[in-house]
């Protein structure tokens, strides 16, 4: 049995994912690892590129584009070692990190999921766990919150921000890369296939607590994580499948029924048609010069046509083949 298993979707990363290899096979050598790739019906090379270039990755060549989700879970079926390590294709693994999340998960039974502190490009920190989603912090203005409830906000939207001193315990950890335990995989189950992109990790996170595993964040292992490589040129369509996700969380996490869900969606729908206005009103005010404010008019309209048209999958994320 390996120590770890790299498990890395791909999908038009061709560039980052031969770098996120090579990262891998630069700072993992103390380790014994397999890398698994999965590729989901990439156009631009990348599965060639990885042949060529890593004999020794093993590629499953999926169709179509599978999401991130269900690409995950061919990784999981395959793996051999004890802890599976989802890895965004958009990261780079620096020195000590996985020994330093193996040492950890090694000497903490409990631990169903630990993650790194991410880092962007310039070495500066970025959110790598956070907490939970309430309807509070997913459907309210977050101006409104700042501006009369502070204690609240900083709760809900400035966890993260700030790495511990140490390991610790959190709701959830962000997904770019994520150490799973197999144990806890067995036991609590696979990504939910549902989720297509975004939220899937909040929702395993949630299901692992549920089921007695504890999830941690290990600041003192750093990852760099480029952030948004394959959705890069899909802004729009990302927006709606980030709003199809919370949806779909809010009604597995609360059981909702039919009558709950539709007050659900009004919310949602209301919400992103006041920001719309709001937008169109201080762009008018602007006569249109500002291309910042003339982009969150853009947006926050899509998602106004996407929730009267009744949240239809064509506007998300593409799901078939590029």
């Amino acid at each position: 049995m390996h120590d770890i298993s790299f498990i890395i979707i791909n999908w038009n990363t061709r560039q980052m994912l031969l770098d996120c290899i090579a990262s891998i096979e630069q700072h993992a050598a103390k380790l014994s690892f397999e890398i698994i790739v999965v590729d989901n019906a990439s156009t631009d090379g990348s599965v060639e590129s990885v042949r060529h270039s890593y004999p020794r990755v093993e590629l499953i060549q999926n169709s179509s584009n599978l999401g991130f989700a269900k690409a995950n879970n061919l990784g999981i079926k395959r793996m051999k070692g004890k802890y599976a390590v989802l890895l965004n294709s958009d990261t780079l693994v620096l020195a000590g990190a996985l020994e330093t999340m193996t040492a950890f998960m090694n000497a903490s039974p409990r631990a169903g999921i630990c993650g790194p502190q991410l880092l962007n490009a310039d070495g500066s920190f970025q959110k790598s766990f956070d907490r939970f989603p309430t309807l509070i912090s997913e459907f309210t203005s977050k101006s409104f919150l700042r501006f009369f409830f502070p204690r609240l906000y900083r709760k809900q939207f400035l966890a993260g921000e700030v790495p511990s001193a140490g390991p610790s315990a959190v709701d959830f950890i962000i997904g770019a890369c994520m150490v799973v335990r197999k144990e806890a995989i067995e036991k609590a189950g696979m990504l939910d296939e549902d989720y297509f992109f975004f939220y899937e990790e909040i929702d395993w996170c949630h299901r692992m607590k549920q089921r007695g595993w504890d999830v941690y964040h290990v600041p003192d292992a750093r990852i760099i994580h480029f952030g948004g490589g394959s959705t890069r040129g899909l802004n729009l369509r990302a927006r709606a499948e980030s709003w199809r996700s919370r949806y779909l969380f809010f009604q597995k996490s609360l059981m909702l029924g039919r009558a709950e869900r539709a007050l659900l969606y009004t919310a949602g729908c209301i919400q992103v048609a006041v920001r719309s206005l709001g937008y169109l009103a201080v762009n008018m005010l602007t006569v249109f010069t500002l291309p910042r404010l003339r982009n969150r008019l853009r947006i926050f309209g899509y998602l106004v046509l996407w929730h009267l048209r009744g949240f239809p999958e064509s506007m998300c994320l593409p799901r078939g083949q590029r």
